[in-house]
């Protein structure tokens, strides 16, 4: 029991930590008089400069870290994750794509729109007929589905004004710089329905993790419950890449980070303490990002690249000391 009050704790620290920290400082005192009479500097902080940032963190790392978690029991891979497969990339770059081209679309919409087709792309080239596709042929396709968005994406770039261009690119390094309560509300509302969808599916993930024989055994429609978590995990990853764009690896670290520091077993547990380390994890690194070098606010993804690479690493030699890879 105390073990899984650890990430609540931590959670909650960060808030604080994120809240109070900053080009202002601020002091407990102030927040809480901000808090209470809506007045001051203090309720400045918590209305507009950091409040609506620190939710946003919050509702994208903790979707980003729910669709990781799917996509790691599903294939029973730890490097299997939206970010690793290509997914986010490709929510990237439909919306760097809509901004290009000047159309008025909804962005979560946009970025459900190019997950999806990034997804389906990826499950098509590696599809073999009368052969079931080994995980790491999905991840590896995945990985050369990223490359090629990511770079679709940079292209697309150099018909955008510099202003615009030099904002595209920070956003999709993952920023959460200028957000406000519309991205609250966005990542939020939808993020609500979409944890609900997964928690729903959580027996039917917990009986395919068994392997695809026993679960088609035990009555799961096999098929259609993987395209349906597939799908969830993908616009999962899609709504925090909407507000905060395609943060590398907050997905990929977070179900075992989760997982480590509450010791969660079941699918469904394991699932919000992956929610709440991307939380943790996309929180911390925006305050890394804003506190590292005084005067300026370095996007969000440059330092869960800078922790993300070298755990990506670890895990690629751990999978190859294993003989996976």
């Amino acid at each position: 029991m105390i073990r899984r009050s650890v990430l609540p704790a931590l959670l909650l620290a960060a808030v604080v930590a994120s809240l109070l920290i900053g080009q202002v400082p601020m002091s407990l005192a102030m927040l809480w008089q901000g808090l209470v009479t809506g007045e001051g500097p203090g309720a400045l902080i918590l209305d507009t400069i950091r409040g609506p940032r620190v939710l946003t963190a919050i509702g994208a790392g903790a979707v980003l870290g729910l669709s990781g978690v799917i996509f790691q029991t599903l294939f029973r891979n730890p490097l299997a994750a939206p970010d690793v497969m290509g997914f986010t990339s490709g929510a990237g770059l439909a919306i760097v794509g809509a901004i290009a081209f000047g159309l008025t679309v909804p962005m979560p919409l946009v970025a459900a729109a190019g997950g999806l087709a990034a997804a389906v792309l990826v499950a098509a080239l590696a599809w073999r007929r009368g052969h079931r596709t080994p995980p790491l042929t999905l991840i590896l396709v995945g990985l050369g589905v990223g490359f090629f968005t990511s770079a679709l994406s940079t292209f697309l770039m150099t018909l955008l004004p510099y202003s615009e261009a030099a904002e595209a690119q920070r956003w999709l390094t993952g920023s959460l710089a200028a957000r406000d309560w519309t991205h609250v509300a966005q990542v939020w509302g939808i993020g609500v329905v979409l944890v609900a969808a997964a928690l729903a599916q959580a027996g039917r993930l917990e009986v395919l993790e068994l392997g695809h024989d026993l679960a088609a055994g035990l009555g799961i429609r096999v098929e259609r419950a993987r395209w349906a978590l597939s799908a969830t995990g993908v616009l999962l990853a899609a709504a925090g890449v909407a507000v905060a764009g395609p943060v590398p690896f907050v997905a990929l670290m977070s179900g075992p980070l989760g997982v480590r520091v509450t010791g969660a077993t079941g699918v469904a547990a394991r699932m919000l303490s992956g929610a709440g380390a991307g939380a943790l994890v996309l929180l911390l690194a925006d305050l890394a990002a804003r506190a590292a070098l005084p005067g300026i606010q370095l996007p969000a993804g440059v330092m869960t690249g800078i922790l993300g690479a070298p755990y990506l690493l670890w895990r690629l030699s751990r999978e190859m000391e294993r003989g996976k890879l």
